[in-house]
């Protein structure tokens, strides 16, 4: 294998960072301008608008299922310099859309573009490290991917009163040439030639049989699906929570702010403890956290009004919290046992995961008027779901080792 157990350089985890936090600034800085871009196009439901979020993330699915494989073919850094050119056409597309549907036409090419930058930064990590020092760096990528949404709503609440919700989608496009003009000068192609594999039609095939062999792989790339689906939940309505049942239109960039700094503090806490610890112990202990905490809100306030902002943003917080363990270590542990096939893995990981989870954040959404309580329980639901999965696959390969011995 190509990859090495030496420690990480900061260059490299930061540029690894930065193509995944185009990601997050794509979807959390039009966060504060969804009901303006609704009226705009001629959408008035907050429901509809919702698909603003979540048709990203259908881009994202199937571009990095069309984009891996090609990353294994002709290496990494031509697919993400591709991806970079179609997200700026599609940018375009979003601002000049003369209706909702040209603007989600606009976002899933967004999503679409942006999966290069994705899934390909994963596989570069993946082609360098292994094993726990993997989701070491997957922890610290996160951890700065996670200053994304700490600043990008209120940079887009900015930019919204003083230029329009236009000039949101200007700065993403400043903001990718920027980073795609540091990756072509600093990083380094890190996929070898020796380990480059021909494209074919069976390349697909063949990805998907080598996944099926490795129980464990399957198994985290489901829970990966269910995990972003709950997110994707929050991230698809907390505009509509915090302004429409909370009323805090103002306020809405800083408490999103809030929230994300949660879950940064729980991935770098992640990424210090992942080598001591192990990332099976810790996904464990956090989806755990993250079942019981939903829990016990839907005990508390079923049935019953909204509770006090303190209180929602308390449980929030936890629940947050929680997930910084569990995004990088999920995702490493999928990818550990196929880093033979890194970009077909990681593509179709992805994809499997994002196909989960869009029909998951899309039902429960169409719930969330008027009440948090929808979202709550699509936390337990799929912390539920995803404990199961984990229970079932550690005992499976548990059964497995004391049969081939």
């Amino acid at each position: 294998m190509q990859n090495s157990q030496q420690r990480p350089q900061f260059e490299f985890v930061a540029i690894m960072a930065s193509l995944m936090s185009i990601v997050a600034l794509t979807i959390d800085a039009i966060l504060p301008a969804m009901a303006t871009i609704g009226l705009d196009v001629g959408s008035h439901d907050p429901v509809e608008n919702q698909k603003l979020i979540t048709m990203i993330f259908l881009g994202l699915g199937i571009g990095q299922l069309m984009l891996g494989p090609l990353s294994d073919s002709f290496g990494r850094k031509p697919i993400v310099y591709f991806g970079f050119g179609l997200f700026m056409i599609a940018s375009v597309i979003c601002v000049v859309a003369p209706n909702l549907e040209w603007m989600l036409v606009g976002r899933v090419l967004q999503g679409v573009g942006l999966s290069a930058a994705r899934s390909i930064s994963i596989s570069m990590i993946r082609d360098s490290y292994r094993g726990d020092y993997m989701a070491k760096i997957m922890s610290f990528v996160t951890a700065f991917f996670i200053l994304v949404p700490i600043v990008a709503p209120a940079m887009g609440k900015f930019f919204l009163d003083r230029f329009g919700w236009e000039s949101i989608f200007y700065v993403q496009l400043l903001a990718t040439i920027m980073i795609g003009v540091w990756f072509w000068k600093r990083q380094p192609e890190t996929l070898k030639p020796d380990y480059k594999i021909k494209f074919s039609r069976h390349i697909y095939l063949k990805g998907l049989k080598e996944l099926l062999r490795h129980k464990e792989s399957v198994a985290f790339t489901l829970v990966s699906g269910l995990i972003t689906g709950a997110f994707m939940v929050y991230l698809s309505s907390a505009q509509q929570v915090f302004e429409d049942q909370y009323g805090l239109a103002d306020d809405f960039p800083y408490i999103f702010a809030g929230l994300a700094i949660s879950v940064g503090i729980s991935t770098l806490l992640n990424g210090t403890m992942v080598v001591r610890w192990g990332m099976r112990k810790l996904a464990s202990i956090s989806l755990s956290l993250f079942f019981v905490i939903s829990l016990t809100y839907i005990s508390l306030f079923w049935n019953s009004s909204n509770p006090p902002l303190w209180v929602l943003i308390i449980f929030l917080a936890i629940q947050f919290f929680a997930l910084g363990f569990l995004f990088g270590n999920i995702r490493a542990i999928a990818m550990e046992p196929i880093g033979h096939i890194a970009g077909i893995g990681a593509a179709i990981t992805g994809f499997v995961s994002t196909m989960i989870a869009i029909p998951i954040a899309t039902y429960i959404g169409s719930f969330m008027e008027g009440t948090t309580l929808p979202l709550f329980i699509g936390f337990a639901i799929c912390a539920g779901l995803s404990l199961f999965i984990m229970v079932f696959v550690r005992k499976s390969v548990v059964l497995q080792t004391a049969f081939d011995r």
